[in-house]
């Protein structure tokens, strides 16, 4: 390969052989390890997403994935629609009204993002399922096993994103393992790997959130005040028991033109309250009655 076209991860590794299989190969292509124990994810930055949809492309290839749509669906580029049991990466495509933006020239009014699994913690979705279905894996990411699966579909409103749901095909709960199969073999999951822009970055997640805040930091310098972080401690979409996402996002407008809650909730810190109210008011009707029954005699 000549020197000056190759990437310069590839010229870190020219001792490897390309045609057999490369033994810890995220090294190679996303310049991390991948060891059971830490917590893995994505930093997806929407202002590096070109709408090109390679992650989507590689997702459904990995993955076996029939496609959603071949029609048009009238909301611009998308035809994917949204996130589902069988699109497990979706590129919002929002064009911004150029009279109501202030932009300087030759910028785009486009908004971009893939949007995937945020693999919660905690997961709300996991904390619903009543057959142990869906699972936290070695590397910190959250897994449906269909096998396991009884389609009662708890993890579908528990979802605070909207992620979760029940194929028609086997009614069971699908959706973004993170690639759980290839981070056992040591690679890159397929959606990062394939993005041309490294829009979707993968690694560690308290390396993640590091790289992702400098990166704030230099389009704040670059005249980029709006930028910041979504999913991150501390940041937008975090609160109300949630401590972190997995899969964390770069925006630059408000989470709703993404179709992110701005304030997601997890449904189990409302369990306690409703069941000591519950318990509350079951004691009060025993009480009622046995004042009644008092007044009887």
């Amino acid at each position: 390969m000549d020197g000056g076209l190759a990437h310069p991860r590839v010229l870190e590794h020219t001792d490897i052989d390309p045609q057999k299989p490369i033994p810890q190969e995220a090294e190679v292509t996303a310049g991390c390890r991948v060891e059971p124990g830490r917590s893995y994810g994505f930093f997806t930055d929407t202002t590096l997403c070109i709408g090109c949809k390679a992650c989507e492309v590689a997702c459904k290839e990995w993955n076996n994935l029939p496609a959603d749509n071949l029609g048009m669906t009238g909301q611009s580029y998308d035809n994917t629609g949204r996130l589902g049991a069988h699109t497990w990466r979706h590129v919002t495509f929002l064009e911004q009204d150029a009279r109501a933006t202030s932009m300087p020239p030759f910028q785009s009014n486009w908004l971009m993002m893939s949007d995937v699994c945020k693999h919660c913690d905690p997961a709300p979705c996991l904390e619903a399922c009543p057959t142990g279905a869906l699972f936290r894996t070695e590397f910190d990411t959250v897994v449906v096993q269909q096998d396991i699966c009884n389609g009662c579909g708890y993890c579908v409103p528990a979802c605070p994103f909207g992620v979760v749901e029940l194929a028609k095909e086997d009614g069971k709960a699908h959706k973004c393992t993170l690639c759980y199969d290839r981070l056992k073999g040591g690679l890159e999951p397929a959606c990062a790997k394939s993005c041309p822009t490294d829009s979707i970055q993968f690694g560690p997640v308290e390396e993640l959130q590091r790289r992702a805040e400098a990166r704030v930091t230099d389009l704040h310098e670059k005249g980029q005040p709006k930028a910041y972080l979504y999913g991150t401690p501390g940041a937008p979409g975090i609160g109300k028991g949630l401590h972190h996402l997995n899969a964390f996002f770069l925006l630059t407008e408000r989470p709703e033109l993404y179709n992110l809650p701005p304030a997601p909730a997890r449904p189990a810190r409302n369990a306690r309250p409703s069941l000591l109210s519950g318990l509350a008011t079951m004691a009060g009707l025993a009480v009622a009655a046995a004042l009644v029954g008092v007044g009887r005699r």
